[in-house]
């Protein structure tokens, strides 16, 4: 078994493009018997993702602060549910439990962890694949801001080069070694 870390929006997003994609990618976690590690939330592409997976029979861990818990954002129909004191130690859980990581659609929370995450796995800090679920184009100008950190020497291309990105889940988990074709 193969521990899946997802970082995404606790919105859904104005597109339903999103939503369909994140079901997409919880079924295709359950069909190749991956455990979903969260945020821990019942909202938005968070919710979505979990639901699914439950839905569909696979195994949700979530983890979540106790702020956030207290503001009834905890998802109560999960797998197991780990509240924690702060979002850093969330952050640190979810890279303890976590094999591989995928961002997906989200805003300042996601790309908060997308980058804490890419840091670590620059600094050696974490060893398990990253990805992007690029959908609908969604972190185009974000990856082209990173190929310019490249450019300007901010960057080392081989950091760069270990994030992989697809604009489909089955690609993606190809990728990262989750599922074989």
């Amino acid at each position: 078994m193969i521990n899946v870390c997802i970082f995404c929006g606790s919105g859904a997003g104005n597109n339903p493009v999103y939503a369909a994609a994140a079901k997409e990618l919880s079924a295709r976690l359950v069909s190749c018997q991956a455990t979903l590690i969260y945020g821990g939330g019942n909202i938005g592409l968070m919710g979505i993702l979990a639901d699914q997976v439950m839905m569909l029979g696979g195994k949700v861990f979530g983890v979540i602060p106790d702020f956030l818990m207290k503001k009834e954002f905890g998802h109560s129909g999960v797998t197991q549910l780990e509240i924690v004191g702060s979002m850093h130690e969330r952050k640190r859980r979810m890279a303890d439990l976590a094999d591989v990581f995928i961002a997906l659609p989200g805003g300042w929370g996601t790309l908060d962890e997308l980058a804490e995450i890419l840091t670590w796995k620059q600094l050696g800090l974490i060893q398990g694949s990253i990805g992007i679920l690029n959908t609908n184009g969604y972190f185009d100008l974000l990856l082209g801001q990173m190929k310019m950190m490249v450019q300007e020497g901010f960057l080392c291309q081989n950091s760069l080069n270990e994030l992989k990105v697809s604009e489909t889940s089955h690609e993606l988990l190809i990728q990262l070694g989750v599922t074989q074709v």
